[in-house]
């Protein structure tokens, strides 16, 4: 028998397993909220759960620009991660995200009248950024690819910071206890 033959009947177990036991949600159960209501959809997932006081330090590293005009699902993983923990019993106090832009993803740190100069169309990731930064969400842009992309510090979203580098943004939230999430 060919490995893909095993792969392949291997994958449909699985696929069968999960729809039988009813472990993963179907695509029609993702919805928003408890604390976004228009971004970071998730599904239930039965037998997790969280300690009382457990607690999140996690930095996001976002390189690569959406279409443009369009949000940055990266970006939209941070809400989904405050959503599903929130509405799963993890105290919001408890949740301390970063997320660190550089690449080709720093233009969309510009507030819409300057990425509409450069675009020709509205920033589709200003709402969701400053939603993020209004629930606690620290938003940190590489100052070199600020420089790569001719973007200055006075037409960033109000509320984004400015580091050296990215490499300097993870090195300073690595020593505050924060972990890169891989995705």
């Amino acid at each position: 028998m060919s490995m893909t033959k095993v792969n392949s009947k291997a994958a449909l177990v699985l696929a069968v397993s999960f729809f039988i036991t009813g472990q993963v949600s179907a695509k029609s159960d993702f919805e928003y909220g408890p604390v976004f209501s228009s971004f970071g959809k998730h599904a239930p997932v039965e037998g997790v759960s969280f300690a009382k006081d457990e607690t999140f330090k996690v930095a996001f590293d976002v390189a690569k620009a959406a279409k443009t005009g369009e949000v940055n699902r990266k970006f939209e993983s941070l809400a989904r991660f405050i959503n599903m923990h929130v509405a799963n019993g993890v105290k919001q106090d408890n949740l301390s995200l970063a997320l660190v832009v550089h690449g080709s993803a720093t233009e969309e740190m510009l507030k819409s009248e300057f990425f509409k100069k450069r675009k020709e169309q509205s920033n589709g990731n200003e709402v969701l950024l400053t939603a993020l930064m209004k629930q606690g969400v620290e938003v940190i842009v590489c100052g070199q690819s600020a420089a790569a992309h001719g973007v200055e510090q006075g037409a960033l979203i109000e509320g984004v910071k400015m580091d050296l580098s990215a490499m300097t943004a993870h090195a300073r939230l690595a020593k505050r206890g924060y972990s890169v999430n891989p995705f």
